[in-house]
């Protein structure tokens, strides 16, 4: 793997994400297929060229927030061993005009010369909305050209992958949602009951546990909370722990049970019936 340092690479900020499978709880389904189609392709591209077909040069994870995309597109870099740029839309966008242009076409650069490179775009609703609908002098619609054009170019992506990040699926440029571009779409759901577990695994591993504290039955007791929305359990219970005589001890079933009471889940169900539909908006778009 290349070392490349920040300084060498200026304002676009590479780094080697210490994040791995395990460290994301669930979410089984997930991590196959981004092991397939990130993984596979950048540690083992000459069985690629051996079996004649093109890695995905992009792949869009989207669902609810706090499900754990980021986390996700970290872990697929490190289990590569590959490069990471991460970058969040508002960022590229510049009132200068050309320079959110630029900007896109430096962070593909820097990741050319990174490579193997995960380009990371989070918010992508926000830097490739549909064109047609706006009223920013046309920023955004130019930096949809851009992306198209660095996907599309000349210059080859080899040995990098794109992965972008939204919330909103149906607010992106549905140009970029073909084969060639973002070639695969993966949901990321809310976690099943067991999945739940496994995430309460991961947020509890350093926590001074009481022998009380049971997990499946906080599992059972948090139906429709995301990853993120567990992280807030359980930090919420640590500090109700501490908040009692303000010295460290066990953290006991009752500070979690406080902690469900402050903390709600943050997904409505309106907003899953909305995620259905995108679903099958986006799966007729990719057969």
């Amino acid at each position: 793997m290349k070392d490349i340092t920040p300084s060498a690479l200026r304002e676009v900020y590479v780094e080697v994400p210490e994040v791995h499978w395990d460290d994301v709880g669930g979410l089984a389904d997930v991590k196959r297929q981004l092991q397939e189609m990130v993984e596979w392709p950048l540690k083992h591209p000459e069985l690629f060229e051996q079996m004649g077909i093109e890695p995905p040069k992009g792949i869009l994870l989207y669902g609810p927030p706090g499900t754990g995309k980021t986390l996700l597109a970290k872990a697929a870099a490190t289990e590569s061993q590959a490069n990471f740029i991460s970058v969040k839309g508002p960022e590229v966008l510049s009132k200068w005009v050309g320079e959110s242009e630029k900007a896109i076409r430096e962070i593909f650069k820097k990741a050319r010369q990174a490579a193997p490179c995960i380009v990371f775009f989070d918010e992508l609703d926000s830097i490739a909305p549909r064109r047609g609908g706006h009223t920013d002098s046309g920023v955004t619609e130019r930096m949809v050209n851009q992306i198209l054009s660095e996907m599309d170019g000349l210059v080859s992506l080899k040995n990098v992958v794109v992965i972008g990040a939204t919330n909103r699926p149906e607010l992106i440029d549905p140009a970029l949602l073909r084969p060639g571009r973002f070639d695969r779409s993966v949901y990321i759901p809310i976690p099943d009951r067991s999945a739940r577990e496994e995430i309460f695994k991961v947020h509890t591993k350093k926590m001074p546990l009481d022998e009380g504290v049971d997990l499946k039955a906080l599992a059972e007791k948090t139906e429709g909370y995301t990853g993120a929305d567990i992280a807030a359990v359980c930090r919420e219970a640590a500090l109700s722990a501490l908040r009692e005589d303000m010295k460290p001890k066990k953290i006991q079933m009752k500070h979690f049970e406080t902690a469900l009471k402050t903390i709600q889940p943050s997904v409505s169900k309106e907003d899953l019936l909305r995620y259905d539909d995108s679903k099958k908006m986006l799966g007729k778009m990719f057969v």
